[in-house]
């Protein structure tokens, strides 16, 4: 009797979250590319700036709280799309709503209820969105007094994340019966996978970006972000060969938990979160139960890390010293694509706005290079999940079990990889190729073209990969109930995630971090930025 289904290497294209984000992500990467021929498809892409009620001028205004970040859909055009404003918003919901709803028909979900979720998450999430650019929550020492302010708060857009995360965590707790209504379109795992696969691009992009500033800043990005790439590799395969058998014996020997619920909590803790948990209970055949649980403790645990993680990262770093380290750290540190991926948002936009404020302006770094670091190691993390499973999976038949006539196919890793990788690092590399491609890589001649290409993937990178972040606090707050803790009765396996995550996970990840991304140093481009 086999243990697996017997599957296509195509099996689940159209059915899966994962390659769902993959269609998505890259599909509207690919339409932005329509820019080198003129074509504008995506500058419709919403996105805020901050404002005040009362602007001591233009600057701040209200009607200029959101803009479409395509210059032919905003500013400067003539007829329908001149000062796009606030209808971009619509154009949004209607637009991502559209792509994401044929997605949930592929998937069979119940459409109705998917299209009056997602309706109802979206709105929250540019009310947040809103009220969370209020220059007295999101501007800075450095530039408060450009909106009449004379104290601000200094969180910068990662203000925003949290207000969601917050509206979304009293929604789930509070609000059962709603949450209940919004859960079929409250879906973390994919918006996060869909913004990863957009971070793809956003790295891609930072070379070509940097070269309108400066060649010198483009070639410095490019290798930077090779050194990442390079780099959370290394340190994903040291942490991982350190990480797993350290929870499994911690659970074993001072917990005395039961073997299959040991490689769960091993897998859940010290991997991947969910997936790994999930995936792992599949291969070593553990009572469903026990992945449920550990999903739940994941779920809660990330939360918690994603409130406490960033802000102390933030608090405790010295100055300048090693961004990357921190960030790199902390991917391996927080579990679940989205609770990482967006505590590494929130740490990007705290240290980014704290260099700037300790620096009077003088320090400026790039978005979203900091981000990348935490989500590069996860990433690599995440490509383990198919291979670990794959080898428990021969581990447990083979060795613990026995039993005769059940086989482990080779396609399972195939089956177990994250999809959403392959559109990330797509992205990634296509536009490295299109930079260091013939004539390019930066030189002046070729800025024309790459302003072509800048023009196109700015909403993409920049609009939908924001706004899919937002959704994703949103609807992890709404998913999130903290009464599950409950569930696992504050037992053994809550004080297995406490006692590894804090005194094992944690400082272990900096040390790797600190191994593998020390000296790595950011770009300036305050000189470049007004």
């Amino acid at each position: 009797m086999a243990q697996y289904p017997e599957r296509k290497w195509y099996t689940g294209m159209l059915s899966t979250e994962d390659w769902w984000a993959v269609w998505i992500g890259v599909g509207f990467f690919f339409i932005s590319l329509l820019n080198i021929w003129g074509i504008d498809l995506v500058g419709w892409i919403t996105y805020p700036t901050k404002w005040v009620f009362n602007p001591p001028g233009d600057k701040g205004a209200i009607s200029h709280a959101f803009y479409a970040l395509g210059k032919k859909y905003s500013v400067s055009a003539k007829g329908f799309y001149k000062g796009l404003g606030w209808w971009s918003v619509i154009w949004s919901y209607v637009i991502f709503g559209a792509a994401l709803t044929i997605g949930a028909i592929s998937m069979k979900w119940n459409v109705k209820r998917f299209i009056g979720g997602f309706t109802v998450i979206y709105f929250l999430t540019i009310a947040t969105w809103f009220v969370g650019h209020h220059a007295f929550i999101a501007a800075t020492k450095v530039n408060m007094h450009k909106y009449g302010l004379d104290f601000a708060l200094n969180l910068g857009g990662g203000g925003s994340f949290i207000l969601a995360l917050i509206v979304g965590l009293i929604i789930g707790n509070f609000f059962k019966g709603f949450a209940q209504y919004l859960s079929e379109a409250a879906k973390p795992e994919w918006y996060i996978k869909t913004a990863i696969v957009t971070l793809g691009v956003k790295l891609g992009y930072l070379p070509i970006k940097l070269s309108a500033m400066s060649q010198k800043l483009g070639k410095q990005a490019a290798g930077l972000t090779f050194d990442l790439f390079v780099a959370g590799a290394a340190a994903t395969i040291v942490a991982y060969l350190i990480f797993w058998p350290g929870v499994y014996t911690i659970s074993r020997k001072i917990f005395k938990l039961p073997r299959k619920t040991a490689a769960v909590l091993g897998s859940g803790i010290s991997i991947c979160g969910v997936s790994a948990a999930v995936a792992t209970g599949g291969a070593v055949r553990a009572k469903p139960v026990v992945s449920i649980m550990v999903s739940a403790l994941v779920v809660v645990w990330a939360v918690i890390e994603l409130l406490i993680l960033p802000g102390f990262f933030t608090h405790v770093w010295p100055g300048t010293k090693d961004p990357l380290v921190a960030g790199a750290s902390m991917g391996m540190a927080v579990k679940t694509d989205g609770a990482d991926a967006a505590a590494g948002e929130l740490l990007d936009e705290f240290m980014r706005t704290k260099i700037e404020v300790e620096s009077n302006g003088t320090i400026k770094w790039p978005e979203g290079i900091i981000t990348a670091s935490a989500v590069m190691t996860k990433v690599w993390i995440d490509m383990f999940i198919g291979i670990w499973a794959f080898v428990l999976a021969l581990v447990w038949v083979y060795k613990f079990e026995r039993r005769e006539g059940e086989r482990v196919p080779v396609s399972e890793v195939w089956h177990r990889f994250p999809k959403f990788v392959i559109g990330y690092f797509f992205c990634w590399f296509f536009l490295l190729a299109i930079y260091f491609g013939p004539g390019q890589s930066g030189a002046p001649e070729a800025m024309p073209f790459l302003k072509t290409v800048k023009a196109g993937v700015v909403p993409v990178e920049k609009g939908m990969r924001k706004l899919f972040f937002m959704l994703t606090f949103m609807s992890l707050g709404i998913i999130t109930d903290f009464k599950k803790l409950k569930e696992a009765q504050f037992g053994k396996m809550v004080w297995v995630y406490f006692v590894a995550l804090f005194f094992f996970i944690i400082p272990v990840a900096i040390l790797i971090g600190y191994l593998f991304h020390h000296g790595m140093t950011l770009p300036n481009i305050a000189e470049y930025v007004k």
